[in-house]
Parts: structure tokens; C-alpha cells; sequence
């Protein structure tokens, strides 16, 4: 068992997904480690009970079996793409759920043209406005005002004053900062204001751990082109459970 983020570190070979799953190995993170294998369960990380892997693929199978008859069924497995896939081969009642991307830098790209309007971060007391524009723009969101793990919103206001895009800060770690709930208006997209409000966000993010990343849906070719500008690197990824649940 592992029980330091150093040694998750080290048995990932510094990994970014497994580390941002451990989540600076706070209270309820269990990790262990077979072989070149690691998995690393986190309770309600991003909505979500996950258990992240990497390594060799029969020993991930392994480890991955053996950790989720401990944990039960409602975490999924998480992890690069093609693992996940070999995983759910050689294991029986584990189920392939879906795909994603992780996106993640640790630098971003240098600004080519100033947005339309300058991002900051927002206040409590604008949170309601939040709310609305992802309910407009984003209903389906994982990130929201007062889901936990959420930690503050930044945001980009038009020159009539409207909030027109937003992301959040949400389920960061020390060693990796998370991005979520990015939205823009559908009357303000393509005119730089998603990109403003995302490099505030990142850049941040950057400065106070090093590296930052977001996960996005692979058939989302819009956001996939923004953040590729912005100079985050894809991995593809999948999830898996028992059962499919």
C-alpha cells in the first residue's frame, strides 16, 4: 500500500492523471502498487468514485480486480485508453463505459490576440449569475456553484457588463490544478471570451502548481481546438466498471 503522494509519485514515474487522482493523497485516498502497476481510489472525485490506473496491463487487470472487490462497484475504473480497453479484456464483469480526453501543460501558449474582455475571479455574491449561464449554456456541467470540490469561478464579462463565459477551478490537487464548468454564451462563441476565461484559469493554476489539465468529451471538437491552442497535450482515456454500472 501506498501512503505518501511521494511514493504514488514515484510509482506512477510522476504521472499526471494517477497523481491529480490521488488528490494529494487526502483523507479517504487509499493507492497501492503491483509490480509496475499502480491504483489509486479517490471517493467523489469530479462526481464521481474513481479508481485510477497505469502500469503493465495484466498487472493493472490484477491489481484492479483485487482493489475492486475491496472497494465495490461504484467506483470506475480510470486510465489511458488503450489500458482501460486491455483491462476490460482479461476482466470478467468489468465493463467498458465510454471514452474522454485528459488535456494537460505546463506551459500555456503565448497570447496571439487579446480577448474582448479581461477575465478575473469572481465573488460569492456573483455565483447566481454562474449558475444561470451554465444552465443556459452548459446543463450539463459537472462543475457547478456549491458541488463539492468546486472551488471559485472565473469569469469574462461583455462590454454590456453580462457574464458570458466562466470556468472553475474544481478538484485540484497540489501537484496538479483541474479546470471545469468552462461555458461561454451561445451568442458570445468564437469571439475570445472562452479563451480569456481559460487562460486566467490555467494560468493560475500553473503558477501555483505546475501543471494543469481538464478533461473535455472526445466529440466536443470545439473545446479540443481551444485548449490545443492554449498548448494542453491530449491523452486519450476510458472509463470501466463492474457490471457497466
Amino acid at each position: 500500500m501506498l501512503r505518501e503522494v511521494a511514493e504514488v509519485a514515484a510509482a506512477c514515474a510522476g504521472d499526471p492523471l494517477v497523481l491529480w487522482g490521488a488528490q494529494g493523497m487526502v483523507r479517504g485516498v487509499r493507492a497501492w502498487a503491483l509490480g509496475e502497476a499502480v491504483a489509486v481510489a479517490c471517493p467523489d472525485l469530479n462526481r464521481r468514485d474513481r479508481l485510477t490506473v497505469c502500469g503493465e496491463p495484466d498487472q493493472v487487470a490484477a491489481l484492479a480486480q483485487w482493489a475492486l472487490g475491496h472497494l465495490g462497484p461504484s467506483y470506475r475504473v480510470v486510465g489511458s485508453r488503450a489500458l482501460v480497453e486491455q483491462v476490460v479484456a482479461h476482466s470478467p464483469g468489468l465493463r467498458l463505459l465510454g471514452t474522454f480526453e485528459w488535456m494537460d501543460t505546463r506551459r500555456l501558449s503565448p497570447v496571439l490576440n487579446a480577448g474582448p474582455g479581461r477575465a478575473r475571479w469572481l465573488g460569492p455574491e456573483e455565483e447566481g449569475e454562474v449558475s444561470a449561464l451554465l444552465a443556459a449554456a452548459a446543463p450539463s456541467s459537472w462543475a457547478a456553484p456549491g458541488v463539492a470540490g468546486v472551488r471559485r469561478w472565473a469569469g469574462v464579462r461583455d462590454q454590456d457588463g453580462v457574464l458570458v463565459a466562466v470556468a472553475a477551478d474544481a478538484w485540484s490537487c497540489p501537484q496538479v490544478g483541474f479546470v471545469a464548468g468552462v461555458a461561454t454564451a451561445a451568442c458570445r462563441r468564437g469571439a475570445g471570451y472562452g479563451e480569456a476565461v481559460c487562460r486566467l484559469a490555467l494560468g493560475d493554476l500553473l503558477t501555483s502548481r505546475g501543471r494543469a489539465a481538464l478533461m473535455v468529451d472526445t466529440a466536443n471538437h470545439t473545446a479540443l481546438a481551444l485548449y490545443g491552442r492554449l498548448g494542453l497535450r491530449l491523452r486519450p482515456l476510458a472509463a470501466a466498471a463492474l457490471g457497466g454500472a
